[in-house]
This record gives structure tokens, C-alpha cells and sequence, in this order.
């Protein structure tokens, strides 16, 4: 009892005191973690201070202190920054008038200096970056930056819209500009001596300038591959420029010698006589009068129309004198892709660059140039952009005739499409074609077969050309979707058919036909009370 009545007297006590601790634990860490200056610590008010107020009044102003240094040291480092800004922008136009051309900045100075140093390191690094010598792995097959192609009058595009033009002028200066500076200096790289060769070089003009293609990576520069003439028949030049997002740079100046690479057109076919009548008569005057560089392999689906269909062969090599072409007959169900594989792998000569083909397919002579000059065993493959022609019935409808062919290969908007959605016609070098694999062979029927070797390409170190071409056309045929294709193939076999028939306006005035005779019946009716 007496032990319980103490503890209930002491227990205030023991109260106080914890208080107290509490009290002085507080301010020992308040004075502990109070910010410091920069030469001394900022304390609370003490007791032996002025008044309390005066205390806070002494941390404001010394706060105030703090700030003021710090905002001039913030000038001093901006003032700085801005000094060793023009130093660098002065060096930058000093090396501009070092080297008022750009095709003169080479990227192994000897002793450049510092400024100098760093900015050909960042161009260099660009031109490393980009696809320029080597091939990038891509994930999917709209991951391909295509190219676009010009000649001294015309530009090729495939992002066309609802207002440009497949093909047009450069309308917008800075195109035109930007493409006529590069051909004048790679004229001026073309007409600068060597310092090798003793022979008077000859002299290049911009009228020996043949076709180009340019493409733009948004985050590194725009590559530009120009050919001109040779100094000889089937010889040409080929300048490698790159604009770095700063001056165009010489990346490579390579003398380009086609007059032995021979180009094995395949084309793989079932029945179709009539068009492979028309398709021959195209591969003569193209392919064996102009260009002569060339070997057929035809590869036959069944015996339906087959012997019609070497009638036209052995006919051709008789009246043209041409004996480079090979027939393969196989009895079995048509196969694209079986087809052009197995007339790969049937050649047994040389390396040769390999134009995987088709019966309504019409080609130049200087498509099978471009063909050439766009391949390179073991580093690109082309994949042209072909320009796919509209139903003449509905072009030329309102005529009194269809014009011939020849007539009908205009590239307008009202004319055709680019066909940037089909992979089927490609050049390569049987080789590469090898290596990446071939063909699916388990794909069967139409379609489905170029976008997995498209997509093979995109997935190695291969660099994929990917440019609309103006001497590659796909001629209109009514197309057939039959009921045995699996229902992707079909929907991409009705997709192919719905684009081939006519441009926009065209289908529109079709689908609107009736509203517009009405249109015109109630003018005239109106016109005849006036």
C-alpha cells in the first residue's frame, strides 16, 4: 500500500522529467539541422540575442544574401556560355571560308582544329549511324524508309495523297533547290581531277546525269545516289552524297562497269498464252534488241497451253537469234513462289542478278540498268516500286479508242497508282537469295510469298532499295479471286482488284453516275423554260 502511494507521488515527476528531455532533444536538433551559410551556421534566436523578431529579421537578410551570390553566379555561367557560343559559331564560319566547298571537308584532316575536330566527329557519326554502307535489321516490312527518284525534270513519289502527283516537277523550291545542288556537285566531284590518272579526263555536264534516288532519315540525313553516264556503252558513274542535317558530303565516287552482268529474268506462269505473247514481245525489243544482257527462265505450271506457250518461245529465239532461255515444266499446282524458287536454283553458271518476274509485267531498258546498279551481292537488294496501270475500259472510256500500249504507259494520276503495297517484283543477286533462304514453299496459290522474302531482307544486314522506278509497269488485267485461296489471300486478292480498277475521282463518278444524269436531265429541263 505504501509501495503503490509512492509510485502514484513520484509518477508526476517522472512526467516532468520526460517532458524536459523531449523539450531539450528538440531544440539540440533543431540547432543541429538548421541550414548553414556559407562561412557560418544560421541559428535559431537564442536568449542572449536581440528580440526573437530581430532574430528572424538577421536570417531573412542573410537568406536574402544567399540568393543575391547565387543569381550572380547564374549570369557569370550564362555570360560564359554565351562567349564560348560565338567562339565556336566564329571557328564554324572561319571553316566554312577554309572550305567553301563541301564536298572538300574530308573527314581525315591532319591537324584540324578542335571545333573543326568535333563537328566532322558529329557528321561522321551521322553518316555511321544511317544506312549508308551497310543494311540495318528492320522489325516488320513498313519499317523500310523508301527511296524516291528524280531526273533533271521530274520527281518520283510514292507519298502522293489526294493532291500531288505520282510524277511532277519539284514544284516547292526548297525540293527543287535542295535536288539541283546536289547534282552540281556531284558534277563538280565528277570534273575534279583524281590526281592518278595522266588522261584528260572528261568533262560531265548535268545533261549526263541519267536518274537518282534520295531518301530521308528524319533523325540523321538524307542519302542521295545519283548515276550519270559512262566514258564508254554500258559503263556508268555513281555518286554517293549524304547531307548529314549540314553540308553534303562525298561519301563515295566509284566507277560503275555493267557491261558483263547479265540479268536472268523468271517468270513463273500458268496457262495465260495470250499474255505471255504480249509479255514477249515486250522482253524482245527490251530486253534482247536494246539491253542484250539477259536470260529467260520460264518455269510452267501443268501442260494446259503449254506447247502454245513454247511455240511463242522457240518463235522468239529464231527471229531474234536468242538462245539464253530455259523452260522448266512441272506437274503441279501453280505456286509463285515455288516457281520463281525453283528457277533460281536451276541456274548453274555464274553469279547473276536475278529480276523475279511476271507475265503482265512490262519493263525498259533502263529499268534492267536500274535493276543492275541497285544490286550488290552480299550488301543490297533492290525492290522497285512498280507503276501499276487502271482498267483502260474506264480511263479511255469516255474516247472514241483505246490507245495502243505504248500510248497507255503514262505515269498520271488519272493513268495508274504506285504500287508501294506489292513485293513481287524484285532484283537480287542469286547468292543473297540463296543465303536469306528462298521462298516459303508452303505457301500456296497467290500471294503472301514476296512479303515473307521481303520481310527475310529487312531482317538481315542487307540494305533493301526501296524506290518507285519509272520504267516498270504492271498492265491491267481482270483479276480472278477463287474460292480455294485461304481468307487472307482473298482479302488481299479483292483489295488488289478494288485498287486496280480507278483513281478516287474516277470510281466516284461511276458510283455517282445516275445522281449526275439526273443533274444534267433537270439542267436541261430548266435551260428550256428560260
Amino acid at each position: 500500500m505504501m509501495l503503490r502511494r509512492g509510485f502514484i507521488l513520484f509518477l508526476p515527476r517522472l512526467v516532468g522529467l520526460l517532458v524536459v528531455a523531449c523539450c531539450s532533444m528538440s531544440i539540440v536538433y533543431m540547432l543541429a539541422c538548421t541550414p548553414k551559410g556559407d562561412s557560418q551556421q544560421l541559428a535559431l534566436p537564442r536568449v542572449h540575442s536581440p528580440t526573437v523578431k530581430e532574430g528572424y529579421e538577421t536570417i531573412l537578410q542573410e537568406r536574402e544574401e544567399q540568393h543575391r551570390n547565387y543569381i550572380i553566379s547564374l549570369k557569370k555561367q550564362i555570360a560564359q556560355l554565351k562567349a564560348e557560343l560565338q567562339g565556336r559559331t566564329e571557328q564554324l564560319k572561319n571553316m566554312q571560308n577554309q572550305y567553301p566547298d563541301s564536298l572538300d571537308i574530308r573527314l581525315d584532316h591532319s591537324k584540324p582544329e578542335k571545333a573543326q575536330a568535333n563537328l566532322l566527329a558529329f557528321l561522321r557519326s551521322q553518316v555511321d549511324k544511317a544506312e549508308v554502307n551497310s543494311g540495318v535489321k528492320l522489325s516488320t516490312e513498313y519499317a523500310a524508309v523508301p527511296f524516291e527518284s528524280f531526273t533533271l525534270q521530274k520527281v518520283y513519289q510514292l507519298e502522293t495523297g489526294l493532291t500531288r502527283h505520282p510524277e511532277e516537277k519539284p514544284v516547292r523550291k526548297d525540293k527543287r533547290d535542295e535536288l539541283i545542288e546536289v547534282i552540281e556537285l556531284a558534277v563538280g566531284s565528277l570534273n575534279k581531277p583524281d590526281g592518278v590518272s595522266k588522261a584528260k579526263p572528261p568533262v560531265y555536264t548535268a545533261s549526263d546525269f541519267i536518274e537518282g534516288i534520295y531518301r530521308t532519315e528524319k533523325n540523321k540525313g538524307t542519302l542521295y545516289e545519283l548515276t550519270f553516264k559512262g566514258e564508254a556503252k554500258h559503263q556508268f558513274k555513281k555518286i554517293v552524297l549524304f547531307r548529314p542535317f549540314g553540308p553534303v558530303m562525298k561519301v563515295k565516287n566509284e566507277n560503275v562497269n555493267m557491261a558483263d552482268t547479265l540479268i536472268n529474268v523468271i517468270v513463273p506462269l500458268a496457262k495465260r498464252a495470250s499474255k505471255f505473247r504480249q509479255f514477249m514481245q515486250n522482253f524482245r525489243e527490251m530486253g534482247i534488241q536494246q539491253d542484250g544482257r539477259i536470260h529467260l527462265t520460264v518455269v510452267y505450271f501443268g501442260k494446259e497451253q503449254m506447247n502454245e506457250v513454247k511455240s511463242i518461245l522457240e518463235n522468239t529465239s529464231k527471229s531474234a537469234n536468242f538462245k539464253n532461255f530455259t523452260f522448266i515444266q512441272l506437274n503441279e499446282e501453280f505456286s509463285r513462289g515455288k516457281g520463281l524458287d525453283v528457277g533460281a536454283r536451276f541456274w548453274k553458271g555464274n553469279n547473276v542478278v536475278l529480276f523475279f518476274c511476271d507475265v503482265d509485267i512490262y519493263f525498259t531498258a533502263d529499268f534492267l540498268n536500274s535493276c543492275r546498279l541497285n544490286t550488290q551481292p552480299g550488301k543490297k537488294v533492290f525492290y522497285p516500286v512498280l507503276f501499276s496501270q487502271y482498267n483502260p475500259s474506264i480511263i479511255y472510256g469516255h474516247h472514241d479508242s483505246i490507245p495502243s500500249l505504248e500510248q497507255q504507259l503514262i505515269i498520271k494520276k488519272e493513268t495508274g497508282f504506285w504500287r508501294d503495297f506489292g513485293f513481287g517484283m524484285t532484283c537480287q543477286y542469286r547468292s543473297d537469295f540463296l543465303n536469306i533462304g528462298g521462298f516459303d514453299l508452303d505457301i500456296k496459290g497467290w500471294g503472301g510469298e514476296d512479303v515473307h522474302l521481303y520481310r527475310k531482307y529487312l531482317h538481315s544486314n542487307l540494305m533493301v532499295i526501296r524506290t518507285p522506278v519509272r520504267g516498270l509497269f504492271h498492265l491491267w488485267h481482270e483479276k480472278q479471286c477463287l474460292d480455294e485461296l485461304t481468307p487472307e489471300q482473298y482479302k488481299m486478292c479483292m483489295q488488289s482488284k478494288a485498287m486496280n480498277e480507278a483513281s478516287h475521282g474516277q470510281l466516284g463518278m461511276l458510283v455517282f453516275k445516275q445522281e449526275i444524269e439526273t443533274h444534267l436531265h433537270r439542267q436541261k429541263l430548266s435551260s428550256k423554260k428560260t
